[in-house]
């Protein structure tokens, strides 16, 4: 446990290396110092002119200039706060050896106890500060003693109250000391704690403010990473988009050319299929986009051309996916527990389109990557156990030269991550090959 000497002394912030600024000598200086020096001049001559002045032979012009030049002290109390103190103090004792009765009078009082209060609260080495502080307190306590050793203070000031006679719990000669030890105490105390509380109070504002900053900071900071995180999801999505539009087109393109001649019809067929993909691509595609242009609540309004911008796919569009997916050469079933219409209204909008890019993503790699004939598509909600799990199951075999960047399947388990959605990607022992990602329900 730290000593008392120790807490005092972080108390004053002797090993803090914050040092408080110190403003030039400004306008409310001057109108302080003026103010100060109009008022103590006026009560000089208020005190004088009440006969205050009867045992002091210093000339009045002496009186005017110790009262001035005390006043002039405050003008750089905050500049040079320490200078300012021991030169008040340096005041303080020549006025009162030379003309104690001016030196007591209450305006110059104040003025040296401002002048020890801003040493304190202004100085910015605080070992210096502590080291000439101390000084002064010791010198001014060690005057105090002198007199009452040498001196005839004490005598002196029960004359004047006409006190010879023990009235109260202590001797005349003991209480004089006593009353002049304590008002010194509290005169000096004062100042000394008063200084140290305006000190850590500028402190703590600074901190403050640093504090402010900081979080300011970190919350540009934070801002930019989910401006981030925002152009990745949206990468993802559109990697998504594209990549199943465009080999749902190049499949209906390659069956339409294999039938032209044979089958016009067939062929038409599959041309209209591939306007519709790329009609769906190109729309998912501006809704994508368009969440770059729309800010907080902005969702749902009317685009440049003054279409509507659908809301974001979920398990309720698992169907349409399914049957866009299917067909030449491969099925496609699809089976949600406990049914489609129950699970789109329980699963979160979030992971509700995890799951639709999560089918949309593996039906893509299924037709590009894999001999496959048949797929399968298991969505389960467990609201007992809390959780959506999304299964994805194929009968093929890796299709040789159709290797693909991978970022389909990154996306993947970074769509689960970001859910905290736990992913099982890879070949099955009996053959084909299997996506299954499970997401909480709670995550949003």
């Amino acid at each position: 446990m730290p000593s008392p000497t120790t807490r005092l002394l972080d108390w004053f912030g002797v090993d803090d290396p914050w040092e408080r600024p110190r403003p030039s000598v400004g306008r409310q200086d001057v109108v302080l110092a003026v103010g100060v020096a109009a008022v103590s001049l006026l009560a000089l001559e208020l005190v004088r002119s009440a006969g205050g002045f009867q045992h002091t032979d210093t000339a009045v012009w002496a009186q005017w200039l110790a009262v001035a030049t005390g006043a002039a002290l405050l003008l750089g109390r905050r500049r040079w706060p320490l200078a300012v103190a021991v030169l008040a103090a340096v005041h303080m004792f020549v006025a009162g050896v030379t003309m104690p009765e001016v030196m007591g009078q209450v305006s110059l009082q104040i003025v040296y106890f401002v002048a020890l209060l801003s040493g304190v609260a202004y100085a910015r080495d605080r070992r210096a500060m502590v080291v000439v502080v101390g000084t002064i307190v010791l010198f001014m306590f060690a005057w105090i003693a002198w007199q009452f050793a040498l001196g005839s203070s004490a005598q002196e000031w029960l004359d004047d109250e006409g006190l010879t006679e023990q009235v109260g719990l202590f001797a005349p000669i003991p209480a004089a000391v006593g009353i002049t030890l304590l008002i010194n105490i509290i005169y000096f105390g004062g100042a000394i704690a008063g200084g140290g509380v305006s000190w850590r109070a500028a402190r703590q504002r600074v901190r403050l403010q640093e504090q402010a900053t900081t979080i300011a900071a970190q919350a540009g900071r934070l801002r930019e990473q989910a401006v981030v995180d925002e152009r990745l999801r949206i990468a993802r999505e559109l990697h998504d988009v594209v990549a199943h539009g465009v080999s749902a087109m190049g499949v209906q393109a390659g069956a339409a050319r294999r039938v032209l001649d044979r089958d016009p019809d067939a062929a038409r067929t599959a041309l209209s299929h591939v306007e519709q993909a790329s009609r769906d691509a190109v729309t998912q595609m501006r809704r994508l986009l368009g969440t770059l242009r729309e800010g907080v609540g902005d969702r749902g309004v009317a685009d440049d051309a003054g279409t509507a911008r659908t809301p974001e796919a979920g398990v309720a569009d698992l169907p349409d996916l399914v049957a866009e997916v299917g067909g030449q050469g491969l099925v496609v079933s699809l089976d949600v527990v406990p049914s489609c219409e129950v699970a789109a209204a329980s699963v979160p909008r979030g992971v509700g389109l995890a799951v639709y890019r999560t089918v949309q993503e593996a039906l893509a790699n299924v037709r590009r990557h894999s001999t496959a004939d048949s797929a399968s598509v298991v969505v389960r909600i467990d609201e007992a156990a809390s959780y959506a799990e999304v299964e994805v199951v194929d009968n093929g075999r890796p299709r040789h030269g159709t290797s693909g960047s991978g970022l389909g399947q990154l996306g993947i388990r970074e769509r689960a991550a970001t859910h905290g959605g736990q992913v099982e990607i890879g070949p099955r022992v009996t053959g084909g090959y299997r996506v299954r990602v499970r997401y909480p329900l709670g995550a949003r």
